[in-house]
């Protein structure tokens, strides 16, 4: 039975070929660290280093390649932001559609006197911006926003609630897990301060690679996460205070790094938006083919139902059928692979009317085809009929 593989918000399958390359590469020829190792092998692996920074940083239109940081994953960037940005006393926002990655650090910091306020969404997931500035106190710093929903894809206006942001001296936090690689992002135009994102999803990069991308100056107002051995000022015990030094502690995950330069290097070869626009036309082949399903009450959409304003993302649920069952199904005798459940965002499902069932979630990515959403319809018509 073929593998037909529909969870790309989940992680990004199959990667570019040279992406594995390159990781067998280095850990069968490189075998060395940076900013340690004084031989040419460990100047050549930096010099990759240095330029992964710099296609990152030409991605998120960053202000230096140096303000690019590296992590594990989006999750470890976000706890970096929020744990070292926030101090009690202080007041954030969020939207009503974030990932546990943003709420569990943050209620986390509600135990150490910080607050925060849910901006509003609407049942399809988009934000009510129209009420987020009565949300303001005197006492909120920022403002952390996904980009785009992991449950159903909706996107959120960045550009705009930057603007409110820049006119009322609120930092702008930006999650783009979902959206990297896949939806333009750009620090200058969207008015962001810090982009969080993750190399194993849109980038294309193997699992355990993620980072940050700061604005000039937010180094200053951040506390490291983690602190150590950098290769740097090693005459000190005391923390570097220069990027990327100061947040990167430790030994880097440099075959990571490494696939993820060459993920990287690939998406750079396509024309610009042909990633999305792909995703986009197997996602409304999709939602066409579902509309049988849900006139018949098979299906029940949650999210968008149009193409304006959304990822690669469909959620569903099956009315009458448990879900778990079908999604086991949709594997053990399709091949198909989808996630089901309530994909660490119980906000959002609470906004989509999804809680506490969940819902099963076919997310497409650059490499899925017309014959795989043919197939998960087939397979579904299959399943939902009680054959």
């Amino acid at each position: 039975m073929p593998r037909i593989y529909l969870d790309n918000a989940a992680t990004s399958f199959p990667k570019p070929p040279q992406v594995a390359r390159a990781v067998f590469e280095f850990m069968t020829q490189g075998g060395c660290n940076i900013n340690r190792g004084g031989y040419q092998t460990a100047y050549d692996t930096e010099e990759q280093v240095f330029d992964t920074r710099q296609l990152l940083c030409d991605l998120f239109d960053g202000p230096d390649c140096k303000n690019v940081i590296f992590t594990k994953n989006v999750t470890e960037s976000l706890n970096l932001l929020i744990k070292g940005f926030l101090h009690p006393g202080d007041h954030v926002l969020v939207s009503a559609m974030e990932h546990n990655a943003v709420m569990r650090p943050l209620v986390q910091m509600t135990g150490h006197g910080v607050e925060f306020s849910r901006i509003p969404c609407r049942a399809d997931g988009s934000l009510c911006i129209e009420q987020m500035e009565e949300l303001i106190r005197p006492n909120t710093r920022a403002v952390i926003l996904t980009h785009a929903s992991n449950v159903c894809g909706t996107v959120m206006p960045i550009r705009q609630v930057g603007e409110i942001c820049r006119r009322r001296g609120l930092r702008f936090f930006v999650d783009a897990a979902q959206t990297a690689g896949v939806l333009p992002i750009s620090m200058i135009g969207d008015l962001i301060d810090a982009v969080a994102f993750t190399g194993h999803k849109g980038l294309l990069g193997p699992q355990g690679t993620g980072g940050l991308v700061l604005a000039d100056g937010l180094e200053k107002e951040l506390d490291p996460l983690l602190s150590g051995g950098t290769g740097s000022l090693s005459h000190t015990e005391e923390i570097p205070a220069f990027l990327p030094d100061r947040f990167e502690p430790g030994t880097l995950n440099l075959p990571g790094i490494l696939g993820l330069r060459q993920g990287l290097l690939w998406l750079g070869e396509q024309p610009e938006g042909a990633v999305l626009a792909h995703e986009l036309a197997l996602t409304g082949r999709f939602l066409q083919g579902l509309a049988p399903l849900e006139a018949a009450g098979l299906v029940r959409l949650a999210g968008k139902r149009g193409l304006e304003g959304r990822t690669g993302v469909v959620a569903l649920q099956t009315p009458g059928r448990e879900m778990a069952q079908v999604t086991y199904r949709l594997d053990s005798e399709f091949g198909i692979q989808t996630r089901v459940g309530l994909h660490c965002a119980p906000s959002a499902h609470k906004s989509l009317g999804t809680w506490p069932e969940g819902a099963i979630r076919f997310s497409f990515g650059a490499f899925s085809t017309e014959a795989d959403v043919d197939a998960a319809l087939a397979a579904l018509e299959v399943i939902l009929h009680g054959a």
